[in-house]
Formats: structure tokens, sequence, C-alpha cells
């Protein structure tokens, strides 16, 4: 990563003024949206120039990636794996996440809160949903959100604090929309029929992140935006 803290600064100014700008056009308070700031592939720099900025939290895409960044990062930043989870790394994720946004089914469900429940954790999760039927993305469909949501309600070392999506690869615009405004009916939709909070809606990133705010988002991933090009790196 070539980027300074100054240019970071300079970067992160300008995605909060794009999160400032939607939010005024959708009509809602400029606080109602968060930055997680995406910092897979780049070191543990990034993740320390996020918590200087003020930033609460991060966003890793790989449990490998966070176990070797989360040992050189500041103590006090909270760390959400937002990449896809294989049921067999539970275990580490549970240690290293304070909250896995990309659970996706019934299987990785229980595997985490054995893990949590091993290490006496109340862990956070969001529910990812393949809101935009992409088969190229992971994801629970949209009509298996519910049981999914029941299942995870009966978990007693799971808290979950909402939903999560990514909108399909598209040069329209109106997918992403779409998208996000499908997410945020199967959230109230879901609130109504459970009676349950789910206060939390991750979606949008560095390229659609208007559209998201416009439909509901509270918080948007961004990492190119803020850090610039990610290196190539091996797969996990």
């Amino acid at each position: 990563m070539q980027t300074t803290y100054e240019q970071f600064c300079a970067a992160a100014e300008g995605v909060m003024a794009q999160i400032a700008d939607a939010c005024d056009r959708a009509g809602r308070a400029r606080n109602e949206v968060a930055l997680l700031a995406v910092t897979k592939t780049h070191p543990a720099t990034a993740a320390e120039y996020a918590w200087r900025y003020g930033l609460p939290r991060v966003g890793e895409n790989r449990v490998q990636e966070a176990a070797e960044k989360r040992p050189l990062a500041p103590p006090g930043l909270k760390w959400d794996l937002i990449g896809h989870l294989q049921s067999n790394k539970a275990k580490l994720a549970a240690d290293l996440f304070d909250r896995v946004q990309s659970v996706d089914s019934e299987k990785l469900l229980l595997a985490l809160e054995r893990a949590a429940a091993a290490r006496s954790k109340q862990l956070a999760i969001l529910l990812q949903i393949n809101a935009g039927n992409d088969p190229a993305k992971f994801g629970a469909e949209p009509e298996d959100a519910e049981r999914l949501l029941e299942t995870a309600l009966r978990q007693p070392h799971l808290h979950v604090e909402g939903l999560m999506t990514i909108a399909p690869l598209s040069e329209d615009p109106s997918v992403a929309q779409r998208t996000f405004a499908r997410l945020r009916s199967i959230r109230d939709d879901l609130q109504t029929r459970l009676r349950v909070s789910l206060p939390e809606l991750s979606m949008g990133m560095s390229g659609d992140l208007a559209a998201a705010v416009a439909e509901g988002s509270t918080l948007v991933r961004v990492g190119t935006a803020l850090f610039g090009s990610r290196p190539s790196s091996p797969a996990a």
C-alpha cells in the first residue's frame, strides 16, 4: 500500500462527503450511515489509518488476513468479517472477529454458535442475503431468509443485528438500486413477521454507495476509494 495517512484522510473526507450528500438527497440524517473501511489485501497500516481517523471498525474478507493483521493493529479497533466463511473456519472466525456479516446458511450458524459458546462469547452477526439473485454471489436466497433468521434467533451465543447483501456487478445502476430496495423490504417484512429488531443494513460499496444510502443502508463497505487499487493476493 503506497497510500500515506494524509492521502487516506483526503480520500476518507471525500467518501464521507459522498455519504453526506447521499443522505441529504434521501432525506436522511447524516449520522444514520456509518463507513466501514475495508482493508483486505492491504497491510495492517490500513487498519491503523482507519482507527487514527476515527473509524471504529474495519472489514476483512479472509480469516487468515485478519489473523496476521489484528495483532499489529490498535487493540480498540473492531473487526468485521465481510467475506464468505466456510463452517470449518468458524472457530478461528469467532476468535478473531467482533462481528461476522456473511452468515448465509444454517450449517454456518450452528458452527458459529458452537464456537462462540466454547469461548463464552456473544458474537454479533448479520445474515447475508442474495437479494440480487446473482449466481456469482454468496448469500441465502430471499425465500430462505425467514427460516435462517428463526434458526439464528434460537442460538444463545449469537446476536443478529441485521442483514447484508452485495449487488450484482452491472453497468446499469438500477440493478444495485433494486437489490438494495429488496433487502430493505426483506428486512422490514422479517421485523414485522417475527417481531424482532434488525437495525443494521450493510449494503453499498465504493461504486454504488449513493444507491445504497437512498434505499436505507446503515453501513457502507468501502476499500478502493479509501486505500487505492488492491494488490493481487493469494487465495485464502
